[in-house]
C-alpha cells in the first residue's frame, strides 16, 4: 500500500487520502496471500506426517519425539492461525473500503452531490487527490475523501484563526 490508498498524497500537514477501490485491491491481495499460506501449511503438515517417526523408539529417540511432537503441533497451529489472520486483514480492508465509500456518499449527499458510479460512492479512479470529479449538468462534483491527522483539523478549512484581528 505504500504510496497507494493511504500514503504519498502530495499534501502537507499530515493529510492522507483513502481510495476505496485501492483498499479493495489490497484486500484481495491479503486474501490471496492468506490462501497461499494456508495451502503451504497444509503441504507442510502432510509432508511432516509422511516422514513418520524416523528417530526411533529408543531412549534418545523417545526424548526427541516428546519435544518434537509438541513443537510441531504449536508450529502448524501457529502458521494456520497466521493464515487466517492474513485473510482476515483482507476482509477488514474490504469493510474499511465499503464504510469509507458509504461515508463519502453520505457526506456528498449532504452537500447536494451524488455518488460516483463504479466505485460504490467513492471518487473516480485516476482522479487527482482532492480534485473535483464532474457529475454532469447541474450535479455537484464529488471530491475524494481527504482526512487530516492533525487534531481538530477540517480539510480545506483555514489552519488557524488569523493573528491580526485589528479593527
Amino acid at each position: 500500500m505504500a504510496g497507494g490508498s493511504t500514503g504519498a498524497s502530495g499534501r502537507a500537514g499530515g493529510e492522507f487520502v483513502l481510495k476505496p477501490w485501492e483498499l479493495h485491491g489490497e484486500g484481495r491481495e491479503f486474501e490471496k496471500l492468506g490462501g497461499e499460506l494456508a495451502k503451504a501449511v497444509t503441504a507442510l503438515e502432510q509432508g511432516l506426517a509422511a516422514l513418520g517417526a524416523p528417530w526411533g523408539t529408543d531412549r534418545p529417540g523417545s526424548g526427541f519425539a516428546a519435544v518434537y511432537g509438541q513443537a510441531r503441533g504449536e508450529l502448524v497451529g501457529g502458521l494456520s492461525g497466521l493464515a487466517e489472520r492474513v485473510t482476515g486483514v483482507g476482509a477488514g480492508l474490504h469493510t474499511m473500503a465499503a464504510r469509507t465509500a458509504d461515508a463519502d456518499s453520505s457526506a456528498a449527499s449532504g452537500f447536494g452531490a451524488t455518488a460516483v458510479p463504479g466505485a460504490a460512492g467513492a471518487a473516480v479512479p485516476g482522479a487527482a487527490a482532492g480534485a473535483a470529479v464532474p457529475r454532469g449538468p447541474g450535479a455537484s462534483p464529488v471530491v475524494p475523501a481527504v482526512y487530516s491527522t492533525a487534531p481538530g483539523a477540517t480539510p480545506g478549512a483555514a489552519p488557524a484563526v488569523p493573528k491580526d484581528m485589528s479593527v
